[in-house]
């Protein structure tokens, strides 16, 4: 056997050992493309499956549906109260921190009769909804996270996202702060890596396997996107539920403090007495003292326009045409006068909005000549 036939039989060997994880790779592909060239619909919701801008999931719900699945969107609660859930449904939450307690027990209620129920990205105060704690913690997951369990579903796979949060108790993609799957029940599972679902990094490691596999287990998929109005009356997460106790009695307290420091210190220094001072600072002073601050901040832009503002402003004098001469008119002038195009008048004392102005201290000087000359070429005519 040569060495061309022994590669193309290893070839062939390793496209038939990962056919599927290839179509599911192309076929993902093809859905994040066809995401971006349809970037103009209106809908910017995070997680949303008819997003198809970058933080959306419009890729893995077209693979879904490409796949069998029945993929039905609600975006309320009230919507996913008049849609029938049966055994052959998984319904997955996104964006769980819109959730009050009232608004979750009442969908734990609903889907009672869903063979999986998924949350994606449970964080500080929604994953106690869900009957987790303690709270979780943000964790980097660097260059991924194998999953590092026995569990099929994520057997052998490797998730890869910039963060996620992470949780206490589980064993699927485990770490040093927790894991990022936990299952309070048998048919409730809450996934950390929230990100590995969306358009732009669903393509990393094996983010595309792990939300196949979590949200094509049936065959309708629900997917809730739950609104700020789902939140009851004083429920939901906000800071004001996140601080202690006493932070309020506190803050009141060095409020007070203040008060009390301010009228001290007022009435100890007495009324403020307005001193004229002798000192009077001549012009060049001050324009020197300018563009020692405009070459330090490196602010050439600045320099310039104000160059070209006192060229302007003495042009408009020598012509006597009033310190409020429309900016036209006296481009239109100057160029009579001088003999300049009024375009080249024009991009002297006033450019276009666009313009980017002088970049290095040599195209700074050059303005200032130009400018120069043109004012002499003024003061002669």
């Amino acid at each position: 056997m040569t060495v061309a036939t022994s590669q193309a039989s290893a070839a062939e060997s390793f496209l038939a050992r990962n056919r599927a994880s290839l179509l599911i790779a192309a076929g993902l592909l093809l859905a994040v493309v066809i995401a971006a060239v349809t970037a103009q619909d209106d809908n910017a919701t995070p997680m949303d499956p008819a997003n198809p801008g970058p933080a959306g999931a419009r890729a893995v719900a077209r693979v879904l549906e490409d796949e069998g699945v029945d993929v039905t969107a609600v975006r309320s609660a009230d919507e996913l109260e008049a849609v029938a859930i049966g055994s052959d449904t998984t319904v997955v939450v996104v964006l769980p921190d819109y959730l009050g307690q009232d608004t979750a027990d009442a969908l734990l209620d609903h889907v009672g009769g869903a063979s999986h129920v998924v949350v994606l990205g449970a964080g500080i105060g929604a994953a106690e909804l869900f009957g987790v704690r303690p709270v979780p913690s943000t964790e980097e997951l660097g260059k991924g996270r194998a999953a590092g369990c026995v569990d099929p579903m994520f057997d052998g796979l490797t998730v890869e996202v910039d963060s996620a949060y992470v949780y206490q108790g589980g064993d699927c993609f485990p770490g040093k702060l927790g894991s990022l799957v936990v299952r309070p029940d048998e048919r409730l599972l809450l996934f950390g890596a929230d990100e590995a679902f969306t358009n732009d990094q669903v393509l990393r490691a094996d983010n595309a396997a792990v939300a196949l596999r979590l949200l094509g287990q049936d065959d309708r998929l629900v997917w809730y996107v739950p609104s700020l109005f789902d939140i009851g009356a004083g429920e939901g997460v906000s800071l004001s539920s996140l601080l202690p106790r006493w932070i309020n009695p506190g803050l009141w307290t060095l409020f007070l403090v203040g008060v009390a420091l301010v009228i001290w210190r007022s009435r100890r220094l007495g009324a403020l007495a307005m001193e004229p001072l002798p000192v009077v600072v001549r012009a060049v002073e001050t324009t020197r003292s300018l563009g020692r601050l405009y070459r330090r901040a490196g602010d050439r832009r600045h320099a310039a326009e104000s160059l070209r503002r006192s060229a302007r402003a003495r042009c408009a004098e020598r012509l006597s045409l009033g310190s409020r001469v429309d900016p036209a008119a006296l481009v239109r002038e100057v160029a009579r006068r001088t003999g300049r195009s009024e375009d080249e008048v024009a991009h002297l004392l006033h450019p276009p909005p666009g313009h980017p102005g002088p970049t290095t201290d040599k195209d700074l000087i050059t303005l200032a000549q130009e400018l120069a000359a043109l004012d002499r070429e003024v003061r002669n005519t």
